[in-house]
């Protein structure tokens, strides 16, 4: 049986000068993550900026990411919509072109209830039955997954994980405690120790993306050593770039991030725009910073 287990990392999706997707920069993202040993990929999640491409650009992206990575790494694709129909036009596809997973999250600004939204994500699921992982983010959905949606769609085995990014400890703690076929993912990044704490497995973080093996280290230090000491350490000198990416243009600081670390990514598309001079000095520093922290932190 499928589990999620490791580093998954949301890949950015690279643009070109002209705003187009720059198919052969986007190869490039996934063989830097492959080599450096990420446990598994999603296509289409918000880091990739799913919100601002085309329904072709979405399906071009999936079924590249999976001629490129083949059968190296797991595969997640994102199926994010604000309609359900479109929803299950990506699920479709990422059963057609053999993905490992699907990413099920709410449909935004609808607002649906609980019992809705469990709705929208049991029809995605019906139509790839593929391995889910739930993506819970408030923050950008305006609604919280919770126990009644938890209860709906516990009865689908399909329903495996789910990337937590509430920022509410206490939705942990609901399903570590009542939901224990629901497995959780990190995905608030300053919150990644607690996680592994309570037995967690897996963590969907953007910052991966361009310093890849610092969180694989947290990873292996928590989870496959289960030494907590060291995984203190190693959380302290992440958390400087924690910090930074929760103070705002996320997006275009993770593209910035693997400008630094020789990566190739382009611009965010509209509305974002880019970081300016002070902010991409600052982030230069704190990537050197975090970088050589974690590396001390390791030898200790």
């Amino acid at each position: 049986m499928f589990r999620f287990e490791g580093i998954y990392t949301p890949a950015v999706t690279p643009y070109a000068a002209d705003g187009s997707i720059d198919i052969k920069r986007f190869s490039d993202v996934i063989e830097s993550l492959i080599e450096a040993r990420v446990h598994g990929i999603i296509i289409g999640g918000s880091t990739g900026e799913y919100y601002a491409q085309s329904v072709d650009e979405r399906m071009q992206l999936a079924a590249h990411a999976k001629e490129v990575i083949g059968n190296r790494l797991p595969l997640v694709i994102g199926t994010g919509a604000t309609r359900t129909e479109e929803s299950v036009v990506y699920a479709e596809q990422a059963k057609a072109i053999k993905a490992d997973a699907i990413l099920v999250g709410s449909p935004p600004y609808a607002l649906p209830t609980e019992a809705e939204n469990a709705h929208h994500a049991l029809t995605i699921d019906k139509a790839a039955q593929l391995p889910i992982m739930l993506y819970n983010y408030p923050g950008r959905m305006g609604v919280s997954m919770g126990d009644t949606f938890f209860s709906a769609v516990s009865q689908s085995p399909n329903v495996i994980a789910i990337k937590e990014s509430s920022g509410d400890i206490n939705n942990l703690h609901l399903l570590v405690n009542k939901y224990l076929n629901i497995a959780p993912s990190c995905g608030w990044d300053d919150q990644a120790l607690e996680f592994f704490a309570w037995g967690a497995t897996s963590w969907v973080c953007a910052g991966s993306n361009f310093i890849p093996r610092e969180h694989v280290a947290l990873y292996e230090a928590c989870v496959i050593e289960k030494d907590f000491d060291k995984g203190r350490k190693i959380m302290s000198a992440l958390m400087p770039l924690m910090n930074f990416l929760d103070g705002g243009k996320f997006v275009q600081s993770i593209k910035y991030g693997c400008e630094v670390n020789g990566l190739h990514a382009g611009k965010a598309r509209a509305p974002l725009l880019p970081l300016n001079a002070p902010e991409e000095q600052a982030l230069q520093a704190v990537i050197a910073d975090v970088k050589r922290n974690v590396a001390a932190a390791m030898a200790s």
